[in-house]
This record gives C-alpha cells, sequence and structure tokens, in this order.
C-alpha cells in the first residue's frame, strides 16, 4: 500500500483548456516548492513533452489500451519515485473513450483505476449559468467518478465569472479558480495537434507566464488538499528489469551493445519506458539528432526511430546526407532497427518529394486524410518484433500515406466494423520492423526484449561506412531568373515580359513624370488610385520597386518562427528571406512546401504546417501556371499567421476570378506588380495591398523615397478605368494565344502543366529540350532552378512564355524537329 497524492485534470470535451491548465498547475506547483510528477491519459506524446518542461522530470502515459488496466496504478507509482504529488492530465471528454466500448480508456476509466479525485476545466467563454448544468451532468453521471473541483477558462469579464461561480454552487462542486481570455498563453497547434514543446525555442518564456498566471489565479493550497484525500494504492511500481520476459541475470555477458534512438526537434515522439525497458535488457541508449548530427552513434547495433515530424522537417533531414547513408548503410548491412512511424518515414525514398535514407522502397507523402485511432495487429510472419502470430494493441496517428505497399507487412491491423478485413501496415523481416503503428512496449515488454536480444547477437555498425547512397540532386539556384536564358539573336520565350506595345496613355503618363524629377517622389496619389481600384483604403495599400522589393521587405516586417514558401513558385521569396538570415544557420529555415506534378500542383492547405507564421504562395503560380481558388487560399489564414499571395500575373486571367485583392482579412497580403502584363520591368513598379498591421510592418522597413515618380505616375495611370479596359484586352489575348500554344505542345507529344492560366505554361519534356531548342534558335527558361522541378533521368522541365501566333507556329514547328 503506497500513499501518493494525485488529482487528474478533465474537461467536458476537447479545446476547453485541459492541457494549457495541467500544464501551468504541474509549473506553479513545482515553482512553489513541490516536486511534480506529470502524466498524460492516452497515446499522446505531445503534452508529455510540455509535462517534463513543467516538472523537470520525464512526462509519463497512463493508457489501459496500450499498458492494461491492471498496469495504471504502478506505472504511474513508478513515474512518480520521488515525487510528493502526481498531476494526470485527461483526454478528449471526460467520459470519451474507445467508441463502442463503453468509455473504456477514457479519463474517467483511469481515474478510476487511480481512485483518483478529478477536476473539471469548463470553457466559459460561451455560457454563463449554463456552465453549471454541465458541470452538474459530468458530476452525476458515472458513480465511480469523484468530481472535486472546477477550474473556469476563458472568462469574458469578472461579472462574468461571478454569474458562472453563484450558479455553480448549487451543485455542490467548488470552483477552484478562474482564468480570463488570454491567447499568449496557449500553444500553437497543427496537422497532428500541438507543436511540440521541443521545437518552441519560447516554450520555457511561455511556461513562466503560464506558472504565474495559475498562481495568480488558481487556488494551489485547494489542489493539493484535493489531491491528498486520495486514498491509498494497493499496488507495486512497476519495475522495467522484473517486466522483462528474462531477467537481467541471464542477459548475455560481455559489452552493452548500443541503440541509437532518434531524438531532437523531428522525432520527438518517444515513451520514456522505451529507454528504461532496453537499458534493462542490458543495451546503452545513445540519443541521435536526424537533424545536425552526421553519424550514427560509435557501436551502433541497434536503431530505433520513434515518432515525430519527419513531414515538417523533411528539407532539413533531406539536406543532412552523410546521415541518411550512414542510416541506409546500417540498414542495408543488416544493424536490427525498428521504426514506427515517422521512422517508418524516415527510411523512405523521400517524404513530400525531399530525398530520405531510401532504405525502403517506398515515398511517402501527406494525404488530406487523418489516420487516427486505437489498433489491434497480429504479425503475419516471423520477424523482429515477434513471431508469427504475435498480437499487439497500439495507435496510429498521422497524415502521410506511402505510395506502395510491403510484403510481408509488419503488422495485420484489424479492421472496423462488420464483415471488414486486416488491412497490411509497413514492412517486417529478421533485422527490420517498420510500421505507422505505435505501441508502448511497457504493455509488451517482449517487444523491447526480443529487440535487445538481438542487438546483443548482431555485430556492432563498422565506421567508417562506405556511403553508397547517389548525392542528392543540387540545391536549385534561387537567384536565377529568365533573362539569364534571353540572348542576342534568339526568339525569347523565356522572359514572361510581354511583347504588346505598351499603350500611348501609359508612355504619355511616363514622359510627364520626368518632370518631377528635381523633386523628391511622392507615393500618396499612387496609394489613392490603387485603394480606389481595389476598393479598399489608402492605409491598405503600400508602392513598391516592383516585387522585388515586397518580398525583402516581407521577410524582414517581422521575426518568423516558421516562414514557408509553396513550391514550386518564383524564387525571389524564399531568396529574400533566405537573405534575411532564414536559412538554418542561426534561426529558422525556410520551410518548402512542395506542390507535386501527378496532383495537377494543387494546393492542399492541410500540407502546410499549422505553425507556420508566414505563408507565401503565387496565384497564378510561376511557373505551373496554376490558378489556386480563393477558397483555398483563404483556409490557409489562421489567427497569428500572414498570408502572401503573390498576384504578380493575376492581371493576365481574364476577369481576375481568384483575386484576393478586395478581400479584406487579417493577416492577408496580396503582392502585383505592373511589370509584366504593362512591359516596364526597368521601372520596378508594383504594390502590397492587404492587412493594414502587415503593410506598416513592410512599410517601417522600406528605404525612403525607393518607389521613383515614374514608377508611381505608372500606378496612377494603371489603375484608370482606361487601363482596366485594356488589361481586360490583353488578358483575353493571352488566354487565345495560349490556347493554340498548348494545343501544339499536346500534339507533339508533350505534357503540358495545367489547367494553365497565366502567360506561361510549364512543359515536360526530354532532358536535352532546352539546349536543342537553343540551338535553333529559341530561349525558353530552365526548370530545375525551381524547388521541386529537378531534371531527373527522364526528363526535365522548361517554362515557355505565351507570345503571338506567328511566334508561337515557329516555335512549334522547331520543337517537331527535335529527334
Amino acid at each position: 500500500m503506497l500513499t501518493l497524492p494525485r488529482v487528474v485534470i478533465a474537461a467536458p470535451a476537447s479545446g476547453h483548456g485541459k492541457t494549457t491548465v495541467a500544464t501551468g498547475l504541474m509549473a506553479a506547483l513545482r515553482r512553489s516548492g513541490h516536486r511534480v510528477s506529470g502524466h498524460k491519459v492516452g497515446p499522446d506524446y505531445i503534452d508529455p513533452g510540455y509535462h517534463a518542461l513543467a516538472t523537470g522530470r520525464p512526462g509519463r502515459n497512463l493508457d489501459p489500451h496500450l499498458q492494461s488496466p491492471e498496469l495504471l496504478a504502478p506505472l504511474l507509482l513508478h513515474g512518480a519515485a520521488g515525487a510528493d504529488i502526481a498531476v494526470v492530465e485527461g483526454v478528449m471528454g471526460l467520459y470519451d473513450g474507445m467508441l463502442g466500448a463503453d468509455g473504456f480508456a477514457s479519463t474517467a476509466h483511469v481515474a478510476a483505476e487511480l481512485a483518483a479525485p478529478v477536476i473539471l476545466v469548463v470553457d466559459v467563454s460561451h455560457a454563463s449559468r449554463s456552465i453549471a448544468a454541465v458541470v452538474h451532468g459530468m458530476a452525476g453521471f458515472d458513480g465511480g467518478t469523484r468530481l472535486a473541483g472546477v477550474i473556469l477558462n476563458k472568462a469574458g469579464s469578472q461579472r462574468h465569472a461571478d454569474e458562472v461561480t453563484e450558479a455553480l454552487e448549487q451543485t455542490g462542486v467548488p470552483v477552484l479558480g478562474v482564468l480570463h481570455r488570454d491567447d499568449g498563453i496557449s500553444a500553437p497547434s497543427r496537422h497532428l495537434g500541438l507543436v511540440p514543446a521541443a521545437e518552441r525555442v519560447e516554450a520555457a518564456a511561455r511556461l513562466d507566464r503560464l506558472a504565474a498566471q495559475i498562481a495568480a489565479h488558481v487556488d494551489l493550497d485547494a489542489v493539493v488538499r484535493i489531491a491528498r484525500a486520495a486514498p491509498t494504492l494497493a499496488a507495486v511500481p512497476w519495475d522495467p528489469a522484473a517486466a522483462l520476459p528474462t531477467t537481467p541475470a541471464a542477459v548475455p555477458s560481455g559489452p552493452r551493445p548500443v541503440i541509437a534512438v532518434a531524438g531532437g526537434r523531428a522525432f520527438t515522439f518517444r515513451y520514456t519506458e522505451t529507454d528504461e525497458l532496453l537499458r534493462a535488457a542490458g543495451c546503452d541508449v545513445a540519443v541521435f539528432d536526424p537533424l545536425h548530427d552526421e553519424r550514427l552513434p560509435p557501436g551502433t547495433a541497434g536503431v530505433y526511430l520513434g515518432g515525430g515530424f519527419p513531414e515538417v522537417h523533411a528539407v532539413e533531414l533531406s539536406a543532412n546526407t552523410p546521415l541518411l547513408a550512414h542510416v541506409r548503410a546500417a540498414v542495408d548491412s543488416g544493424i536490427r532497427t525498428v521504426a514506427e512511424c515517422a521512422g517508418l518515414l524516415y527510411l523512405c525514398r523521400e517524404v513530400d518529394g525531399s530525398p530520405m535514407a531510401g532504405a525502403l522502397g517506398a515515398s511517402a507523402a501527406m494525404s488530406p486524410r487523418l489516420t487516427l485511432g486505437y489498433r489491434t495487429a497480429v504479425a503475419p510472419a516471423d520477424g523482429l518484433a515477434g513471431p508469427a502470430g504475435t498480437r499487439v494493441t497500439g495507435h496510429e496517428f498521422h497524415r502521410t500515406a506511402l505510395d506502395s505497399a510491403f510484403d510481408p507487412p509488419a503488422w495485420l491491423i484489424a479492421g472496423s466494423g462488420p464483415g471488414a478485413r486486416p488491412r497490411p501496415d509497413g514492412w517486417s523481416s529478421p533485422t527490420v520492423h517498420a510500421s505507422y503503428l505505435h505501441t508502448h512496449w511497457a504493455g509488451y515488454p517482449v517487444l523491447a526484449q526480443r529487440f535487445a536480444d538481438a542487438a546483443h547477437r548482431a555485430p556492432a555498425l563498422s565506421d567508417p561506412v562506405p556511403r553508397n547512397r547517389p548525392a542528392p540532386p543540387p540545391e536549385p539556384d534561387l537567384h536565377h531568373h529568365g533573362d539569364r536564358e534571353a540572348a542576342e539573336g534568339l526568339t525569347d520565350l523565356a522572359v514572361n515580359v510581354s511583347r504588346l506595345a505598351r499603350p500611348a496613355w501609359l508612355d504619355a503618363a511616363l514622359r510627364a513624370s520626368f518632370d518631377d524629377l528635381a523633386r523628391y517622389p511622392d507615393t500618396a496619389g499612387a496609394a489613392a488610385a490603387l485603394a480606389a481600384r481595389h476598393g479598399r483604403t489608402a492605409d491598405e495599400v503600400l508602392p513598391t520597386a516592383g516585387g522585388a522589393e515586397a518580398f525583402t521587405l516581407l521577410a524582414r516586417a517581422r521575426r518568423w518562427h516558421r516562414p514557408v514558401v509553396v513550391h514550386p513558385q518564383f524564387t525571389e521569396p524564399e531568396a529574400a528571406l533566405r537573405a534575411a538570415g532564414y536559412d538554418g544557420t542561426a534561426g529558422p529555415a525556410v520551410h518548402r512546401v512542395l506542390l507535386r506534378p501527378d496532383d495537377g500542383f494543387r494546393l492542399d492547405p492541410a500540407a502546410v504546417p499549422d505553425d507556420a507564421d508566414l505563408v507565401v504562395v503565387g496565384n497564378p503560380t510561376n511557373p505551373t501556371s496554376v490558378l489556386h481558388t480563393s477558397v483555398t487560399l483563404r483556409a490557409l489564414l489562421r489567427p497569428g499567421r500572414v498570408v502572401a499571395v503573390d498576384e504578380a500575373f493575376m492581371d493576365a486571367v481574364p476577369g481576375e476570378p481568384e483575386s484576393l485583392t478586395r478581400t479584406a482579412l487579417p493577416g492577408l497580403v496580396v503582392l502585383r506588380s505592373l511589370t509584366k502584363t504593362w512591359a516596364i520591368p526597368g521601372l520596378r513598379a508594383g504594390y502590397a495591398i492587404g492587412d493594414a498591421a502587415v503593410l506598416a510592418d513592410l512599410a517601417a522597413q522600406q528605404p525612403p523615397w525607393s518607389v521613383s515618380a515614374p514608377a508611381a505616375a505608372a500606378m496612377i495611370a494603371c489603375s484608370s478605368p482606361e487601363a482596366a479596359v485594356e488589361s481586360e484586352h490583353r488578358a483575353r489575348t493571352i488566354a487565345a494565344d495560349r490556347g493554340s500554344l498548348m494545343d501544339g505542345l499536346r500534339a507533339l507529344g508533350l505534357h503540358v502543366a495545367g489547367p494553365a492560366r497565366a502567360p506561361f505554361v510549364l512543359v515536360r519534356c526530354r532532358p536535352d529540350t532546352r539546349t536543342m531548342l537553343r540551338a535553333k534558335g529559341f530561349a525558353v527558361r530552365r526548370g530545375d532552378t525551381f524547388p521541386g522541378l529537378a531534371t531527373d533521368d527522364g526528363a526535365e522541365w522548361v517554362r515557355v512564355a505565351v507570345r503571338d501566333p506567328a511566334t508561337t507556329a515557329a516555335l512549334l514547328a522547331a520543337w517537331a524537329e527535335i529527334p
């Protein structure tokens, strides 16, 4: 019988703030002198990372499905050894567990197994007296749950809080604290939940602020009294050595094999008990960081690649080619390897176009479907994890998919519903076990035992290792532009500037502007004209010296924590961000979201990391000519994020149907250029339009008088009704000419990306096409300088500008002559 003060933090449903409150309570209790142990109900890896930051101890999970109900109390006592209070954060709503299992694995189930009192966190932002009814129902729904107190979250005012508190008096459940609305203490999310604490450089500072708020607004003494009222536990602490099928005394003698365990920002998902079991089985655990370490640890005899976010860090992981080669060689040489979810992706050929270790013959990509839920699985064949018939329970949580299946699979996962057939997952061999399924080895210590035994039998990885993986393609030249392709004597199809003559009224306005060259330029008139054209106010418009200046201002406007550029697109935004220091050397690197040719280069907003605070995307996109819908682009917006849409070619689209220049939304900025349609690249005239607060930050970085008087005059002239008529005429002419070009290219058997909507098309052709066209007098834009369009053994991409019918006919005739 052991005494452990303990309390469970629950909520009526997800989204009420239980992670914030639970983590804040742990930190506040620790700062008040308590030794706190943090635990999480369910399989989640991310919340325990915040718990560890708050308590200074490893975060632990308690899950009846993964570990069995009988292990919950022993694991709690083991994890809380040396602590004087344990705080257990619940999952979902208090009574929500496995579907169709009568609340099994719910927070209430775990609280009952632990004989622990429950404190309910309730978001009161959208109700007042009705909160009492919710709490009353929660308290009375299940007689085995002791609801010992309530913490009110997101109260709108003191009067609002008083109204809720007074109503709750009738339930007999005490209010232990009231937290008011404060977005500053919440953690950012992305496609699989909260951003892990290990990836947030500001996490510790945010936690200090949260702990101070909890201490100021929650009765910590009352929380401790509730925890101390929990009865003694009739359980023995879990012992990893005792849990193993083979006792430590039977572990083979000799040097302890080294298990290389992936860690760092990209691999944050690993249960603490995994390391403890491996050590108890006679192994040494050495953590390595796949983002930075170039070799596996010396003496590696086994590799454990757990979960995390390789899709978020794909570009950085791919750049570490020495480690990728070392891991590939380790797997090829028979080093025992266990890979779960993120580890599975890391062993694949590529993730979202970024090369990985290539130890498995499959590629992975983000998909619109989230795979999530508890699973039961059986090993169909003998493998590293166990003999055929080995049965485990686990959890899936991913938004990626593989492009091919393996034989034999690591698991056959039981289907759900009547008549559902098992589905294969991952790959298994005597030396490799790789799958999406997460298992908790405390529930199945035989998995740790088999892995450790295999590592004891295997020779350690030799060093150095032959690097038999081909070098990755060179990094694209972000400063390469179409004008480098054009040359004297060549028909220019590489530069996207219109070859139509400038209108007489534009030339007249430019000449008249010369009279103002004796004065410093004033852009107020240009801003007013542009605002009137787009139905905005003057403070929502910022004239710039072309798009290049706008991208530079955007890169320097704020301190971005995760800037994202959607590729393939114009390379200047990423070049500007890198020049501003976002190159991964002293801070965050630009994250690339690579759109796929087989998806038609369409954008799925879910592919953008949820913690991105800057997203740059082209529309229509250079060089793919794809026009994204305004609905898709608006889906990228969220609080705290700036979305910059480069509409440099939108005025070449008849009617500008998907333009966002007239859409006023927080965080949205649209960048436009006058260069292309009006044939004035030497003038450098453009503008940004959108959220006034963001534009003010851009303007603060803009040098004085960067926009010349002629450029300002062009902005005024091109905003007139006369210009609107001419622009629409040119757009329709371009559309007709583009149709002829695309028809001719397809008749030659070429693949044209589409549907194309810009004054250029992207063509996939044989690798030497650009060179051969150049020999015939035509310059087209090479595609391999755009991220995501690398030349491979079978083809290259070229971008071809839309020109008049005669020029198009000559190009097609020359192309037809290429053997």
